[in-house]
């Protein structure tokens, strides 16, 4: 399981705070562990701790969507921007989907025959 300077340092991740990653990532390996016993997941060490940080993610940034977190104007000194923003679809089966991509970009995952 990767840490926080893994994911800072390797990943070059930046989104999810210190103090949130624990549970990030405890959740992303939940759902690698479950991925591995319906399929065939193929990847070295480092590969898991990519996909891992990745799927860790995408849980934080669903966190933050389903709590209204998403910035939707920004203010800077005296320049702001703001924009429309739909809601991101936050349903169970997008989150299952992107986490199931995250997990892909890294590892090699396949139905078993």
């Amino acid at each position: 399981m990767p840490d926080y300077a893994y994911y800072r340092t390797m990943y070059n991740g930046s989104s999810i705070p210190q103090d949130e990653f624990p549970a990030c990532i405890r959740d992303a390996g939940a759902v690698l562990s479950r991925y591995k016993r319906i399929y065939t997941v193929a990847g070295d060490e480092n590969s898991e701790k990519m996909a891992l940080c990745a799927m860790a993610d995408a849980i934080y940034y669903f966190a933050t969507a389903q709590s209204g977190g998403l910035a939707a104007s920004v203010s800077v000194g005296s320049v702001s921007c703001s924009r429309a923003q739909t809601q991101p679809d936050t349903s169970p089966a997008a989150q299952s989907r992107e986490l199931y991509r995250c997990a892909g970009l890294y590892l090699d995952i396949n139905r078993r025959a």
